[in-house]
């Protein structure tokens, strides 16, 4: 998932900083960039909100940054620590 190492290399993260910020090793986050396993629901709605960016565009399905206007009810649960 080579959009994933873009957003966080536009950030000047580490693997390591963002594997923790979802609470995994950096293996386990780097297996996520390289596209070697499948990212899961809630950390990938993590990284759109740390991010501020859009499913869609993790997933290459869009090319605009921007999220619409987001549901605050359903993921407010999740917290998300910014940097």
């Amino acid at each position: 998932m080579n959009r994933l190492r873009e957003i966080r290399e536009d950030r000047d993260l580490t693997q390591r900083q963002v594997g923790k910020i979802l609470g995994l090793k950096h293996s386990s986050y780097s297996d996520y960039e390289r596209g070697k396993c499948d990212i899961n629901t809630k950390n990938l709605i993590k990284l759109a909100l740390f991010y501020d960016v859009s499913v869609d565009y993790i997933f290459y399905l869009t090319d605009e940054r921007k999220p619409h206007k987001r549901n605050t009810n359903y993921y407010i649960n999740i917290k998300v620590e910014k940097k």
